[in-house]
Formats: structure tokens, sequence, C-alpha cells
């Protein structure tokens, strides 16, 4: 079996990294030459505990190659993957000119029966229009290739995206024909094989929809915890014990209800503004989802609300020490993270910015010159006025507590993800901030 995949970012280099694990030949096709190049040499353009040394280990044995080329990957391929990282267009929406043109490409060179696989997330409908882009290509050579197309929606998570791909909680397959369906029962065999039921079959349209829903419902979650959250604040409960109190509830359950100071990354926000864009095309509102969107964009301001307060407003020329920057543990993507709003607000404040993160430094160096980035935790908060932690990294969460105490200017800790006993840094003579209590 030969698989090619269209695009290394972030879901394409996953997937194609997982597929060679499995003994498949892949090729990783992108037209960004430089990317390639690095990555023949073992370069990374994204962070992902594990994929570094499986990507060498394949490319090692030969089974996963990279190319700049699309004519390297076409011709012998079985599937092409299209994994292209969908971005919004001028209007808000997600431009899909990438994905079209990758299918016009597939119509020009496929000289066999080849299965064209989108993974990329894609509004509803757009499987059915690349189908017509590719018979339209194939029309214009004057030839007659059969093919077919299948909808494939990713559920990787940042973090953790290798054992989402080997054990899933499910796959999920839009199809128009029998023959997509048995060709995508073939590539998912390992699967099939583990458990029937994760692998599910439907129509495109579909499968489109269920990525969406799933990644709204779940933003729904937070959003709602974290307004929960913030009125337990006004009036004296604790969001500690409402969470567990509410996750203990079978028909809820504990996952995606810790408030917190807003989600980030690109795929809550760019598939709930898709959702919400869809609905008005058809002349319906979506005023969950719309009511989901502002909060978060309100819970990103929330640190730095809390110290304002704090100080009476008085923040310029104060020392403000950040822990953790990258919208969630385990990545260096910094995609709409409450860390970019804080450090904007900060700036705007005149405040002084001291940070660290693991792994996600070199972005916050680019974007902010006067930012200084420390060399670990405890360099970061040197004379600091206060510590605002946005990112549960582990490395953050047992800190030595009277050095914090010794390296910082005054003892004030804003805790924007609910990591720290309240009772013990209070004891130890800390000024605690928290969400929800």
């Amino acid at each position: 079996m030969n698989i090619t995949i269209v695009g290394t970012g972030y879901v394409g280099l996953v997937t194609a990294t997982c597929f060679a694990e499995l003994g498949v030949h892949v090729t990783c096709v992108d037209t960004d030459a430089q990317r390639i190049n690095r990555l023949v040499y073992g370069a990374l353009p994204i962070y992902e505990p594990g994929l570094e040394n499986m990507i060498t280990t394949n490319v090692n044995e030969r089974r996963l190659h990279f190319a700049a080329d699309f004519s390297k990957g076409f011709e012998e391929a079985d599937y092409v993957i299209c994994a292209l990282d969908t971005m919004p267009d001028k209007d808000g929406g997600t431009d899909l000119r990438p994905v079209f043109n990758v299918a016009k490409i597939f119509g020009q060179r496929i000289d066999r029966y080849t299965v064209f696989v989108i993974k990329s997330t894609v509004p509803v409908g757009t499987a059915l229009r690349v189908i017509d882009i590719i018979k339209q290509e194939i029309a214009d050579r004057g030839v007659e290739v059969p093919f077919d197309v299948a909808t494939n929606p990713d559920f990787l998570t940042e973090g953790n995206a290798i054992k989402d791909f080997m054990k899933p909680d499910r796959v999920v397959i839009g199809v128009e024909t029998d023959g997509a369906r048995e060709a995508m029962t073939r590539l998912y065999r390992h699967i099939s094989h583990q458990s029937s039921g994760r692998v599910i079959f439907t129509d495109t349209r579909t499968a489109e929809m269920i990525k969406y829903a799933a990644t709204s419902m779940l933003a729904t979650r937070v959003s709602f915890m974290n307004e929960i959250a913030n009125l337990c604040e006004i009036v004296g409960a604790d969001i500690n014990t409402v969470r567990h109190g509410v996750g203990t509830d079978s028909r809820i359950g504990p996952k995606y209800i810790f408030p917190g100071c807003g989600y980030g990354g690109t795929l809550f926000p760019q598939d709930i503004k898709d959702l919400i864009s869809l609905a008005d095309q058809h002349d319906y509102s979506m005023e969950v989802l719309k009511a989901v969107e502002s909060v978060n964009n309100r819970q990103k301001r929330i640190l730095f609300e809390k110290l304002s307060r704090h100080f009476n407003g008085e923040l310029k020329d104060k020392t403000i020490a950040l822990w953790g920057l990258s919208f969630k543990p385990e990545t260096d993507d910094m995609s709409g993270a409450p860390s970019i709003e804080t450090l904007d607000l900060l700036n705007e404040a005149g405040c002084q910015i001291r940070v660290y993160d693991p792994v996600a430094m070199n972005a916050t160096k680019s974007r902010w010159g006067n930012v200084y980035c420390g060399i670990d935790k405890y360099d970061a908060i040197k004379g600091a006025d206060a510590l605002l932690l946005l990112t549960e990294w582990r490395q953050f969460r047992i800190p030595a507590w009277d050095t914090v105490k010794e390296l910082m200017r005054t003892p004030v800790v804003i805790d924007g993800r609910n990591i720290y006993d309240a009772k013990e840094l209070e004891s130890l003579g800390f000024t605690y901030y928290c969400i929800g209590r």
C-alpha cells in the first residue's frame, strides 16, 4: 500500500508518521521546499512528544519519505490524503483554495483507481465540491480514470496525537460509494481489527458535520464552566467542588469542565466560526455558539483584570512573570492562546514582562521583542511583582515555593488553571488568586 499525504503541518506530519509506523509506504509532500529539506535532516516544524524518534526510525527504514514535488507522490499512490492546514479567508470563513488546488492536481495526475481522502477540516459540503473538481479535471484530459473521495476528519489532540491515532476513540469516515467504503476499510484495518465499533461510516456531509459538532460541544463545555466559575466567585461558591459534583454525573462526565483563562489553539476558534458561518448562510443563527465565542474572548482577559484589581490599576513599570505560553501543555502552539491576549494587555499597561515556557519561547521572541524569556521557570520570576500561571505544564505543578518567594519582589500568584492549593500558598505568605474561588 502506498499513501501520499499532502501537507506537513501538525495533522499531516503525525498522520504520515503513524501510517509509516504501521508498515505503510508513505510519501509526505509539501510545496514548502525549505520545510521539506529541514524534515529530511530531522528538523521538525512542530513539537509533539515521541514524534521525532518515530520520524527518524521510519525515515531510516525507508517507509517515510519527504518530497517537494507533487509528481513524486501522486502517480504511485493508492490513497492521496489532503491534510493541509486550512486557514481563515478574508471574510472569516475557511479558505478552501489550497484543498481545491490539490484536488485539481489529483485529477490531472492519477492514471489508475485512487482514493482522495480529505483529512483537512473543511465546511460541510466540501467533499461533494471536490468530487466535481476531480471529475472535471479527468474529463478535460479526455480519459476515464476511476476514483473515489472520502472525508476522514482528524480528532488528534496536540500533546497526545500519536496515541489518538493508534488507539482512537473513533474513526469517522464519510463516503458516497461502496467502493470508497471498501477502500477506507482497508486503510483503517488496524482499527477495525481492534474494534469494529470504532470505525463510523456515513455520508460525506454528515462526517464533515460530526467534526464541527464534536469540537463545538467541547468548546461549549469549557465556556459554560468558565461562566459558572465566574459566578462562583461572585456568590462565594467553590468551583472545584462544583466541578466535581457536576462531573460525577454519568450523563456529563469529568472531561472538559475545568475552569480557566480560556481555550486557545486553532481548532476550537476556527471550527466555531465555520459552523456559525454555515448557519448564517442558511439563515439560521447559532446563538449558543456565538455565546461560547463571546465568553471565551472575555475569559482570556481575566488574569489581567485580576492583576489590575490587585494593583488598583497601577501597573506601569510593574514586573510581571508568566509561566506557560502555549495554548495547552505538551505543544509549542500559541495559536489563539490566552497568553497572547495577556501579553498584549501587559504591554499596553507598560509592564516589564518576564516569561518561561518549556517549548513555546521562539514565537514569543519574534512577536514581543521587549519580553524577557527566562532560561527556566525560576529565572523568569526574578524581581517579579506578580506571577501569572497560564498553561498547566507538569514542570509548574510543584515548584519550590520558598525559592519562588525569595526570587519575587512581592509574592502574588494568579493561577489561571487552578492547579495550586490556596491554603498552602496563603500559609506561606503568598497572595493567591485563581478562577472560581
